[in-house]
């Protein structure tokens, strides 16, 4: 299967992302209750909890990295990921486990 990478955005509307650090874990979880978008995946970091969202517009997705909208299908209430790259414009991630 072939590596799939998110990007974590609305960083600043929680904690701010200098606390992401290459390695880092973090979970996933649909937010089904979002009334903005039905697809939204938000972030969540264990001590902190929700950090963020899956990136869903082409504005916040960074590079080739896929969009909550078509990752959503793709894992079931929850997922884990691991942070790749950390840039003053965003945090990439890999996707690890959906479950």
């Amino acid at each position: 299967m072939k590596d799939i990478y998110f990007t974590i955005a609305g960083t600043n509307h929680y904690y701010g992302q200098e606390f992401f650090k290459e390695g880092m874990k973090v979970k996933l979880r649909k937010d089904k209750d979002n009334e903005l978008d039905r697809e939204a995946i938000q972030v969540e970091v264990e001590g902190l909890g929700k950090v963020g969202y899956v990136a869903n517009s082409p504005r916040t997705v960074m590079g080739e990295s896929i969009s909550a909208g078509r990752m959503y299908d793709m894992i079931g209430k929850k997922a884990k990921g691991k942070v790749v790259l950390v840039l003053e414009y965003g945090v990439l991630c890999k996707l690890k486990q959906a479950e």
